[in-house]
């Protein structure tokens, strides 16, 4: 029986943000900064509705599911990178390949979580009188359960893909963090699979589900544009324009840097447009979110006053 490829490369070399020390301490600082300002910010809005009964709500389940993804994906990749930025930008194979499983997981699971909280929105706002009937809570887990099942899955096929595949040097990834279009061209086997593997998913989960996206909103502002109260309107148009956000934020970086490797092309701004969905956005959740939201901001002042009043300065 003929031995599996394996990988003679015992670790990878990951590029550095900058030779100049004082800038590589500027960006410890900064990332260390919004690790901090993730962590809590979304540990906070767990807690928040989880304590509280009044939030026990489809729309705050989806939220507690998106912070819970947040805080996973921010601590599979800014750990490492705060290790490397005062060390040597050195990750083992085993922990390349774990960061690439748990990233990829992250990332699934919160384009999906996009497209049922839309999805709850659109029931919310369209169909009012059948809200609590359609969201009921069979159903949201059901779909929570859906989106970390298949994310689960698709992560566990993609890796299995990547642990196939020779690595025989060279071993600098061109990029700060592992994840699977910049470690493919470092294989000295065919990658072929492994490419269309990922332009499917990225259409699959990246592409279609935003087009869903895009579908329920414009149903939903088709029946905000026939409520007659301007505070009505007002409100169903903030909902929409905090998750129309960061669905932006989200998902055009990265179908931007997984289909055009896919494709062939290079992607020198990869690298920058990961820092979006990998850091700035998780830290950005929670105060477009939550923390901006009346509800939880009620909650915030019960649980702790001092976060409260944070809460209605941010506002």
């Amino acid at each position: 029986m003929a031995p599996r490829n394996h990988s003679s490369v015992a670790e990878f070399t990951l590029q550095s943000f900058s030779e100049n020390p004082q800038v590589q301490i500027f960006i410890f600082s900064l990332f260390l900064g919004l690790f901090i300002v993730t962590f809590t910010g979304n540990s906070l809005i767990v807690i928040v509705i989880s304590l509280n009964p009044g939030l026990h709500t489809p729309m705050y389940f989806f939220l507690l599911n998106l912070a819970f993804l947040d805080v996973l994906s921010t601590s599979t990749v800014l750990p490492k990178l705060l290790q490397n930025l005062m060390t040597k930008n050195t990750i083992s194979y085993g922990g390349c390949i774990a960061q690439i499983y748990f990233l990829t997981w992250c990332l699934v699971a919160e384009l999906l979580l996009f497209t049922a909280m839309a999805y709850d929105r659109y029931v919310a706002i369209c169909q009012p009188l059948h809200y609590s009937t359609i969201m009921n809570k069979a159903a949201c887990c059901l779909i929570a359960s859906a989106v970390w099942a298949i994310s689960g899955t698709t992560a566990t096929i993609q890796i299995m893909l990547i642990v196939c595949l020779s690595f025989c040097g060279p071993d600098v990834i061109d990029h700060f963090l592992c994840e699977i279009p910049p470690l493919l061209p470092l294989s000295c086997s065919s990658t072929y699979v492994n490419n269309v593997m990922v332009i499917l998913s990225d259409m699959l989960f990246a592409i279609f589900n935003f087009l869903l996206i895009l579908v329920s909103y414009g149903f939903i502002i088709s029946s905000i544009l026939k409520i007659r109260s301007k505070e009505g309107k007002r409100r169903a148009f903030s909902t929409c324009s905090s998750h129309l956000i960061v669905v932006a934020l989200y998902y055009c970086p990265i179908i931007y840097i997984y289909i055009v490797p896919g494709l062939g092309q290079t992607l020198k701004e990869g690298k920058v447009a990961s820092v979006f969905y990998t850091i700035a956005t998780p830290s950005l959740n929670p105060l477009i979110y939550s923390l901006r939201n009346k509800d939880v901001k009620i909650a915030l002042n019960k649980l702790c006053p001092f976060l409260g009043k944070v809460g209605h300065l941010a506002n």
